[in-house]
């Protein structure tokens, strides 16, 4: 069900009002990749501005239904019908839906191996343990921060047997028709890594051309994109905060926020072990699965990745939130364009040298500690 609730915006860090012309108003949505994504626009009036989140919203759940993998949906081929046909027939799918695909195997060969789209068959175990579907319950409505009493651990042989239907060679696609085949009729393919970014950042270049926005923000769970600028004539970059992971409800002692962003035109996205997760025995059991152990990555308890493109910076936040930090810091070093901040499992952090400059805080890094 579509909801959207639309206020003028009032936020501290996020408003930019120009007297002029147009305020910034902000629209939440609910329905959209199993988080609230929060939209910032400017327009001349309220009515001006609910006309546009509605345009928007539309334009963005399509996306979602599109990379959607547990539902089908009248008239499209999303990902979930390719996943229904592994090993029958090549299925025929939008632009949207084979760019990403494309995009994410040659990112697999090219880039790193930690994010592979063909783990579905590993991921779908771990979510419906998390989820409690294997206890027989359902631990969606249960306090996240406490630890249920049937929770419990897949099998590593289960995960095992998963695992070896995932070698993302036997994805076939076939670039003049536009189709896309599983070869291993046991194979899933599962795009949570970098569906959301990628979507947003086709919101983001949306909004920019199509729209003619030349100020906006989208947030959409750990995915920020900024459009342009602040419209305040005192404001001269958009400021975005660094989840403290160790901050998790209104109970919890200490600030929210490790330190501000400032930056336009640019993309900040996050990946923590504080996002999605279950507990078991006291330990806490997160969303990303390291594929050469089959069990949730624990390195860090987050990595924040600023750079242009947020479909590129969602892949590599999973990415390096995967890798031990002195290989993690190598990669992003030898890329162009992109800034990296670690919280290490110790609360301790680390980031690149073009990020110092960014943040507003300047905590020391605990390698210049050293």
């Amino acid at each position: 069900m579509k909801k959207i609730i639309l206020l003028a915006a009032c936020l501290a860090c996020l408003v930019a009002c120009q007297p002029a012309k147009k305020d910034m108003y902000t629209a939440q949505y609910y329905d959209l990749f199993d988080t609230v994504t929060s939209l910032n626009i400017p327009a001349k009036s309220q009515e001006e501005a609910q006309e546009l989140s509605e345009k928007i919203h539309d334009k963005f759940l399509y996306y979602h239904k599109l990379y959607d993998g547990y539902h089908n949906y009248p008239g499209m081929d999303n990902l979930k019908t390719i996943n229904d046909q592994a090993g029958k027939n090549p299925v025929k799918v939008d632009d949207d839906l084979f760019d990403l695909i494309e995009e994410s195997i040659d990112r697999y060969h090219t880039k790193s191996k930690e994010v592979n789209i063909a783990m579905g068959s590993v991921l779908k175990i771990w979510s419906d343990y998390r989820e409690g579907f294997e206890a027989g319950a359902d631990f969606q409505d249960q306090d996240p921060h406490k630890e249920h009493s049937q929770a419990k651990l897949p099998p590593m042989d289960q995960l095992k047997e998963a695992a070896k239907h995932t070698d993302i060679d036997n994805v076939v696609l076939d670039k003049e028709k536009k189709t896309v085949y599983l070869k291993d009729p046991k194979m899933a393919l599962d795009l949570g890594a970098v569906a959301k970014g990628y979507a947003t950042e086709k919101m983001g270049q949306y909004l920019q051309k199509e729209l003619k926005m030349d100020s906006a923000l989208i947030s959409a769970g750990g995915n920020v994109r900024l459009v342009g600028q602040p419209l305040e004539k005192d404001r001269k970059t958009f400021v975005i905060g660094i989840q403290n992971p160790d901050v998790l409800s209104e109970d919890t002692q200490g600030s929210n926020v490790l330190d501000t962003i400032k930056i336009n035109d640019a993309s900040v996205v996050t990946s923590g072990d504080y996002q999605r997760y279950y507990i078991v025995n006291g330990k806490r059991y997160h969303h990303l699965i390291d594929p050469k152990t089959l069990m949730p990555g624990d390195y860090f308890r987050a990595v924040t990745i600023v750079t242009k493109d947020s479909g590129y910076a969602d892949f590599l936040s999973t990415t390096v939130f995967l890798m031990p930090y002195e290989e993690g810091r190598k990669f992003v070093d030898s890329l162009d364009g992109v800034e990296a901040y670690w919280v290490m499992k110790d609360g301790q952090i680390r980031y690149t040298d073009g990020m110092d400059p960014l943040l507003t805080y300047h905590r020391q890094s605990t390698e210049e500690a050293e």
